[in-house]
C-alpha cells in the first residue's frame, strides 16, 4: 500500500496569509491561518510589511503541518497563491526590502497612468498586456518605488534589487532567499504588471522603456504548474516548490474551470468573475480585463476573460460598521428576509469608483429610490442585490466578448454562504449558482497545480473528478420581472457617473 502523498498550498492573501493541506484523495486536512497589518500611510495609500508576511507564512506552514500530524517526508509538493499586483523591491544580496510592499488597491500612482494615458499610451498597453492603464497593476507601483525610494534606481540600474509580486517574494525565500533563492513568477502574476506580453509569456522591453524599469530587476516566467526549487530549510525542506497561481486564477483552477465557457465568481470584500476562454487571448470591447488563467508544464497557456467588482461584501461591512443597520455581517440575510423585494431602493457602492466593466474613478455610491414606504430591511435586500447586480453586468460583457456560453456559474468566497444572495444571484443571471464543497478553492487551486507538476495527479481529468458541488441555486424570477430590475439597476449606476467632477 502507497503512503499518503500530500500536498500543501499556501494562500497570500490581502488580509491574512494561509496554509492548507489537501491528501491525493482531495480531503483538506488541516489549515492554519494568520493575519498580518494593513498600512495606510496617507489617504489612498495601503501598504504591507514583507517581512512580517514571511514570518507569517512559516508560521502557517509550521502549524498546518503540525495539526496534520505530518512532516516534509509525506510531503509531495508545495503550491503558492497570492494577492496579485502587491509589489515589493528588495536587495539581491541580503532580502532587505527597500520599504513597504505597495497593495493592490492602492492608488498613488493615478498621476502616473493618467499621465501615460494623455501622452496616447493606453492602446499600447492594451493591445500587447491586455490590461487598462489603472492604478491596479504593479508596473506602475514599481515606477513609483524606483522614483521614491532613495537609491533605488541606481542600486537597480546595477544589478543590486530584486522586483516581485508575493509569489515571488515568497518563492525567492523558500528556496534559500540571499543563498540562491529561485527569482520566477508565473503567467497570471507577470500578466498583471503592464509589463508582459500576453501572447508571448515575456516581458516587453519597449512597455519596460516606458515605464523606465530595468528589465534585470524583474523575475524569470515560468509555468504556472512546475518544478522551480526546492524549499531550503524549515520543517519543508527538500519539498519542491511547483506552483505560482494569482489567487483569482487559482480559484478558478480550484473550481476545476478547465474548458472554455466555464467561469467562477468570488464574493469577497470585492468579486472576482473569470471566464475561461480556451487557448486564444479574447480583446475585451466591453470594459474587462483580458488575462492568463494558467499554464501547465510546456503546454500553451489557458486564456481567461476577468471582471473585477471593487465592492460586494464591503457593502455589507459599511451597512454594519459605518450605518449600524446590522451587529454582525452575517445577520444581513436574515434582515433582507424581511422584506419581499428591495421596495425600489437601489444601492450602487462606487465608494472609490467603479470597476468593470465602467472603469470609471471619478464616480461615487448612491442610493436610489428612497421614499416612506423604505425601512432598513430593503437597505439590507438592495446591498445584497447590488452584488448580484454587478456580477451580471460582468457576466454580460463577457458574453458580449467571447463567443462562448455559459451555463452556469460556479461561487466560492465568505460571502457565499448567504442563502439568499446565492438564490438571488440565480434570479438575476437566468443561471444556476453552484457552491463547491471545498470553500477553500483558492487554495485548492495552488495545491491541484503543484499536485500535477509533481505526479499526485495525473491530469485535469482526474482533478475534474475530485471536484463537487455543495449546493445549487436555479433561477426562479420570470425573465420579464428579472429584466425589469435590471434595467432599473442600470439607471441608478448612471447617476454615479462623474460625480466628482460636480
Amino acid at each position: 500500500m502507497r503512503p499518503k502523498r500530500y500536498v500543501v498550498a499556501v494562500d497570500q492573501g490581502t488580509t491574512s496569509t494561509r496554509c492548507l493541506i489537501l491528501e491525493a484523495q482531495g480531503r483538506v486536512v488541516a489549515m492554519a491561518q494568520r493575519e498580518h497589518r494593513q498600512i495606510y500611510p496617507q489617504p489612498g495609500w495601503v501598504e504591507h510589511d514583507p517581512l512580517e508576511i514571511w514570518d507569517r507564512t512559516q508560521e502557517v506552514i509550521a502549524a498546518a503541518l503540525h495539526d496534520a500530524g505530518i512532516d516534509a517526508a509525506a510531503v509531495a509538493a508545495l503550491g503558492i497563491t497570492n494577492q496579485r499586483e502587491t509589489t515589493v523591491v528588495w536587495e539581491r544580496r541580503t532580502g532587505r526590502p527597500l520599504g513597504h510592499a505597495i497593495v493592490w488597491q492602492d492608488t498613488r500612482t493615478a498621476a502616473l497612468c493618467q499621465a501615460l494615458e494623455q501622452q496616447g499610451l493606453q492602446e499600447r498597453f492594451r493591445a500587447t498586456t491586455g490590461l487598462p492603464l489603472s492604478t491596479y497593476f504593479s508596473g506602475p507601483k514599481l515606477r513609483w518605488l524606483l522614483d521614491h525610494l532613495p537609491g533605488a534606481r541606481k542600486a537597480a540600474q546595477r544589478g543590486e534589487l530584486l522586483f516581485g509580486t508575493m509569489d515571488t517574494w515568497l518563492i525567492w525565500w523558500l528556496t534559500g532567499g540571499p543563498s540562491g533563492g529561485v527569482h520566477v513568477t508565473d503567467p497570471t502574476n507577470a500578466s498583471r504588471t503592464l509589463l508582459m506580453d500576453l501572447r508571448r509569456l515575456q516581458w516587453d522591453e519597449g512597455l519596460c522603456g516606458l515605464l523606465d524599469i530595468p528589465p534585470a530587476m524583474l523575475p524569470q516566467i515560468r509555468a504556472s504548474s512546475e518544478i522551480y526549487g526546492t524549499v531550503a530549510s524549515g520543517p519543508l525542506a527538500g519539498v519542491p516548490v511547483a506552483a505560482a497561481l494569482g489567487d483569482q486564477q487559482a480559484a478558478l483552477f480550484g473550481q476545476a474551470c478547465f474548458a472554455p465557457g466555464q467561469a467562477k465568481n468570488t464574493y469577497g470584500t470585492g468579486c472576482f468573475l473569470l471566464l475561461n476562454t480556451g487557448a486564444t487571448p479574447v480583446p475585451s470591447r466591453h470594459g474587462l480585463v483580458t488575462t492568463v488563467a494558467y499554464q501547465l508544464g510546456s503546454a500553451p497557456p489557458v486564456y481567461a476573460l476577468e471582471g473585477s467588482i471593487a465592492i460586494a461584501g464591503a457593502l455589507v461591512q459599511w451597512l454594519r460598521d459605518n450605518l449600524g443597520l446590522i451587529g454582525t455581517a452575517a445577520e444581513v440575510e436574515a434582515l433582507a428576509q424581511t422584506v419581499a423585494d428591495n421596495g425600489g431602493v437601489y444601492i450602487v457602492p462606487a465608494f472609490s469608483g467603479l470597476f468593470a466593466p465602467y472603469w470609471k474613478h471619478n464616480a461615487r455610491g448612491v442610493i436610489v429610490g428612497l421614499t416612506r414606504y423604505v425601512h432598513k430591511g430593503h437597505l439590507a435586500r438592495a446591498a445584497l442585490e447590488a452584488t448580484a447586480f454587478q456580477t451580471r453586468e460582468v457576466l454580460d460583457a463577457m458574453r458580449r466578448d467571447a463567443a462562448v456560453a455559459v451555463e452556469a456559474l460556479r461561487v466560492d468566497g465568505g460571502m457565499v454562504r448567504n442563502a439568499l444572495l446565492m438564490q438571488i444571484q440565480a434570479d438575476i443571471l437566468g443561471l444556476p449558482v453552484v457552491r463547491a464543497t471545498v470553500a477553500e478553492t483558492t487554495a485548492l487551486g495552488a495545491a491541484y497545480a503543484a499536485g500535477l507538476a509533481t505526479g499526485v495527479w495525473q491530469d485535469l481529468e482526474e482533478l475534474k473528478s475530485l471536484w463537487s458541488a455543495d449546493q445549487e441555486w436555479q433561477p426562479r424570477l420570470p425573465a420579464a420581472q428579472r429584466e425589469a430590475l435590471y434595467r432599473q439597476w442600470l439607471r441608478a449606476v448612471e447617476r454615479t457617473f462623474d460625480w466628482l467632477d460636480a
